[in-house]
């Protein structure tokens, strides 16, 4: 805790200060699987949806940070050494718009009860939100990220997995940059990894003086597809974003959103001393989104031996709500891979006992399980065991593109 606390005070001063490892992180392999069929999207269409979630467990707390107060919610305690699952929302919602849907799917309240679950909401944008002061100057992306850390220290955790979407995975993946030995594992959907050049910035402006507000961040969240058909679902996440999130601190943050630098990140070897995330990574992205390209880029950019590629179909601009259920198994072998073991019950079978949830935290072995990319018709790949050298490591691509 002490050299968590020396980061906070080099970071504060000096906000991109390099952190180093004392050592090489292992390298772990996320096991590919096939993956199960999500609830039909009509199912999460009534706003209601988004926001009546049973938030009897839950506790709200308002944490000091250096650079304001950041206001979370929190499910449960430090389980030993187990991390906590720490999310981080997109810009235009909160915790309850973007990952309710998500956190109560049956099979993935399976997998959280044994886990602290912590929310972040970014600044200003929780439900009931006081409006900012005139002049506020908002946190730009690299002081959101320097923010998490209080969060780390108050509650006690050892290392969190985080679960980012859009703004939130960036702010996410610029944490994992600083502060690696926190993050044990990275779900990243949406993320763009670069900057807005002239030409974005500029049509950023013009869409700002004729499209309202929440008509602007829609075009961030689903693809055109959806926005051109003007689902149930594109109609209420419209009327949840004007009428849930204060329009003024949305404003502030969606301007620095949109201010954001390049994530700074280069696939090992590629260029001397390149920088990028240490830990195991799973992207995910639905066909047509808007993202689509900036998840790509960011691929080409990771570790390739750490790294889970996961292109979803029939799920557009926002997978953690219109297919939960895959995501949901995308997430459980995710866990697999890490060393946690989860078995869930399948509401699809009937008659006969099905185990209960349960994680166990398994050894980590020296050993990385392999697999390759997964076939079109989803089949269960083969998996062989390689030994974790150098040599076998520069001679095989272990990023897995799966679409489901």
């Amino acid at each position: 805790m002490k050299v968590l606390g020396h980061k906070i005070e080099l970071l504060t001063g000096l906000l991109l200060h390099d952190v180093t490892m004392a050592g090489l992180q292992e390298l772990r392999f996320p096991e590919e699987k096939p993956l199960l069929r999500g609830q039909d999207a009509a199912e999460l269409e009534n706003s209601d949806t988004f926001l009546l979630a049973v938030d009897t467990d839950w506790k709200e707390h308002d944490i000091e940070t250096p650079y304001g107060l950041l206001h979370v919610v929190i499910r449960g305690s430090p389980k030993g050494n187990r991390p906590a699952i720490l999310t981080y929302h997109d810009v235009g919602l909160n915790h309850k718009l973007c990952f309710n849907t998500f956190f109560n799917f049956e099979d993935m309240q399976e997998i959280t009860k044994h886990f602290v679950v912590c929310h972040v909401d970014a600044p200003g944008q929780q439900v009931g939100a006081s409006q900012f002061p005139q002049g506020y100057q908002f946190p730009s992306m690299e002081q959101l990220a320097a923010m998490l850390p209080s969060v780390v220290q108050h509650f006690g955790f050892k290392y969190i997995i985080g679960i980012g979407v859009g703004a939130g995975a960036y702010v996410l993946a610029k944490f994992a940059l600083i502060f690696p030995d926190l993050v044990e594992g990275l779900v990243l959907m949406n993320i763009d990894p670069n900057g807005k050049g002239w030409i974005d910035w500029a049509a950023t402006k013009l869409s700002g003086l004729t499209s309202t507000l929440p008509d602007t961040v829609l075009s961030h969240l689903f693809s055109q597809e959806e926005l051109v058909s003007n689902t149930e679902l594109v109609q209420s996440y419209r009327q949840q974003i004007g009428n849930v999130v204060n329009q003024a601190n949305l404003q502030l943050f969606w301007n620095m959103y949109n201010s954001r630098r390049d994530l700074d990140i280069n696939r090992p070897g590629t260029v001397p001393n390149a920088k990028t995330l240490r830990c195991p990574v799973m992207l995910v992205v639905g066909d047509n989104a808007p993202a689509e390209d900036g998840v790509v880029e960011c691929n080409s950019k990771l570790d390739p031996t750490t790294t889970t590629f996961l292109k979803m179909a029939d799920s557009g601009g926002l997978p953690q709500v219109t297919q939960p259920g895959k995501l949901t198994e995308a997430f459980k072998y995710f866990l697999q891979g890490m060393g946690y073991i989860a078995y869930l019950k399948d509401r699809r079978l009937s008659g006969g006992a099905v185990p209960s949830a349960s994680m166990t935290r398994l050894a980590r072995s020296r050993t990385a399980s392999l697999t390759s990319a997964s076939s079109v018709d989803g089949s269960r790949p083969q998996a062989c065991t390689h030994s974790e050298s150098s040599e076998g490591l520069g001679q095989v691509n272990h990023t897995m593109e799966v679409s489901c």
